[in-house]
């Protein structure tokens, strides 16, 4: 059994994830390794000692590069704000660390590109936390589509709205709303939410090609959360784009964080020529198929057999669900990060994952989308990847 000791850069709501998916992964995956949470890091050392005692951790630090430098760790995850996330992975790769960073990756294209460079240098393994992927219902999505039960796509759909800015009082920075600030966050609803949908369009229905979007920002000003100053808001509260796939079907993205009553409305839909599938994450533990053609023969179903089926996915041979409960008895949003950490340690261990984790490229490769959908908002034009 391999000792894998934890750095945890950051103390926030990822950091709470993660890190109750390092105390939980072991208690439903056969993993080859004594996982041990030895050190956690956050500037605020009465937050950090609080955290520390809470998810068990050995110690602490107020200084990340002690962490990363430190002989002991094996492991660095990076669950701070999206401003600091290029600095602390260049560094974990140069001292040799395994690397799990949240996403979006960092502030841009160029950063991006910058950390997969190192990583691809110290050939560490890595992995971003595109944690969608790891639900159940969404991986029984990619695996319909790996079946050929959906066929040749034509349509591709995904929508991630929230609501939880819209009232003028709801102020910019600080700890909880630093994701408002285009200095620590990059971007708005483009990066924090679209990057989900992205992530996944591109991994259930291949590259996207070209782009056309548009984005707004209805608030305009917002006091700042440390200051107490009117900030001018520059990020994007809500955006929409248009996308052709390199396979020949259409794209439609719908982002907002103005969506009154949508608290994470996120949805995937694809239309082929066998069939059709759609997801929501407000009812994680469904997957809406269409079936309409036999994938074997291409033959169409009886006419009384087609129309929309609810599967709910928590049968022992849906993915992932042979580790937890029994039939009929649901997961939530904490086990995907379990989900994606069991596959990672199972990777880099040799073992066979349900799939293969996103990498620092795959995420690049999400950067590069993203910052292509800003650049057509900005100049009001299709992009080409």
């Amino acid at each position: 059994m391999k000792r894998l000791n934890v750095g945890m850069l950051g103390t926030g709501f990822m950091g709470r994830t993660h890190s109750n998916a390092f105390n939980q992964v072991k208690r439903f995956f056969d993993l080859p390794y004594d996982i041990v949470l030895k050190s956690c890091y956050s500037r605020d050392a009465e937050k950090l000692a609080r955290f520390q005692k809470t998810w068990g951790y050995e110690k602490c630090e107020t200084d990340w590069r002690k962490i990363v430098d430190d002989d002991e760790i094996d492991l660095i995850d990076v669950v701070t704000p999206n401003f600091l996330h290029k600095e602390m992975v260049v560094a974990a790769a140069k001292a040799g660390k395994m690397i799990i960073c949240e996403k979006p990756l960092a502030m841009n294209y160029e950063e991006a590109l910058e950390m997969e460079e190192a990583v691809k240098a110290a050939g560490v393994p890595s992995v971003v936390s595109f944690c969608y992927r790891r639900n159940p219902s969404v991986a029984l999505f990619k695996q319909l589509i790996d079946e050929n039960r959906i066929g040749r796509p034509f349509h591709y759909r995904a929508t991630y709205n929230q609501d939880y800015t819209i009232s003028k009082k709801v102020p910019v920075g600080g700890a909880s709303l630093w994701r408002l600030d285009a200095n620590v966050a990059g971007s708005g609803v483009t990066g924090d939410l679209l990057a989900h949908s992205i992530d996944c369009a591109e991994w259930l229905n291949g590259p996207i090609a070209r782009v056309c979007a548009h984005t707004e920002i209805f608030i305009k000003e917002r006091q700042n959360a440390v200051t107490g100053e009117a900030t001018p808001i520059t990020i994007d509260d809500a955006c929409m784009f248009m996308a052709i796939f390199a396979n020949g079907s259409l794209g439609l993205f719908e982002s907002s964080r103005y969506a009154r009553g949508r608290k994470n409305f996120n949805t995937m839909e694809m239309n082929g020529e066998n069939g059709a599938c759609y997801f929501n994450l407000e009812e994680p533990e469904y997957l809406q198929f269409f079936r309409y053609a036999d994938p074997d023969t291409g033959k169409k179903i009886e006419d009384h057999l087609t129309g929309w089926q609810k599967i709910l996915v928590t049968n022992s041979e849906h993915p992932y669900m042979n580790h937890y409960w029994v039939p009929g008895t649901v997961i939530g949003y904490e086990h995907y990060f379990i989900n994606q950490l069991a596959d990672f340690l199972l990777e880099t261990s040799g073992g066979a994952p349900v799939y293969p984790v996103p990498t620092i490229s795959d995420a690049v490769r999400v950067q590069k989308v993203c910052d292509a959908v800003l650049r057509s908002a900005r100049e009001k034009t299709w992009v080409e990847l």
